[in-house]
């Protein structure tokens, strides 16, 4: 999906103890960090969730998909598009998966706290969408 008029992306990277929210906006294709959510298992407050959405008011829901460096589907990337389809069904919202390959690695590099890192990836996910949408 392309969004073709000036819209607000929220992207989540998604963890098995924590996710990270960013947001990001089409117009200057730049976005921010949010939060880092708790997440037992993969799974996160969903009252959170709900509440970030009602906040921030998203057009469009990205959710980073980390698939192995050959781009076969690893275990981790199956459950991101549990938790994108579980998303996607609570907000009514569209949901697009990111290819995040690597931004773990960059956020490690930008921050040494592990809080902070998974926000980070989530800002990375938004731009490399935002990125991409303004080269169509």
């Amino acid at each position: 999906m392309t969004l073709s008029r000036p819209a607000t992306v929220l992207a989540f990277d998604f963890g098995l103890r924590s996710i990270g929210v960013a947001t990001g906006q089409t117009i200057t294709r730049t976005a921010s960090e949010v939060a880092t959510l708790r997440a037992r298992d993969g799974v996160p407050d969903w009252q959170t969730v709900d509440a970030l959405i009602r906040d921030w008011q998203p057009d469009l829901l990205l959710v980073g998909l980390p698939l192995n460096m050959d781009t076969s589907m690893s275990d981790m990337a199956r459950r991101a598009g549990r938790f994108a389809r579980r998303l996607g069904a609570r907000s009514g919202i569209a949901v697009e998966m990111v290819d995040e390959r690597l931004t773990s690695f960059e956020a490690r590099g930008l921050s040494s706290d592990i809080d902070k890192q998974h926000a980070i990836a989530a800002r990375l996910i938004a731009e490399t969408y935002l990125n991409a949408a303004g080269t169509l």
